[in-house]
């Protein structure tokens, strides 16, 4: 995400909306602090994966698009494991 010049503050508040957003349309009961963690080490893996595939997100609106899929492939993996 070093791409996207967002700061730390910034990263923070648009990763914890990234991560509301995507409990919200998963319908996953997490709180505040792990919606936060979710969108931006969401955007993080989004931004690697889709990089890979030549898909880059500039900006403050791309860094909440990577980390609301990450957060939702993040969300889909924890319920994967957990229904083992």
């Amino acid at each position: 995400m070093e791409d996207a010049q967002v700061g730390w503050i910034a990263a923070i508040i648009i990763g914890g909306l990234a991560g509301w957003l995507a409990s919200s349309v998963m319908k996953s009961d997490t709180g505040i602090f792990l919606n936060i963690i979710l969108g931006i080490v969401g955007a993080s893996i989004a931004s690697f994966l889709l990089g890979i595939f030549g898909v880059a997100f500039v900006g403050w609106i791309g860094y909440l698009v990577a980390g609301f899929i990450g957060a939702v492939i993040l969300i889909w993996i924890a319920r994967a494991i957990r229904s083992r």
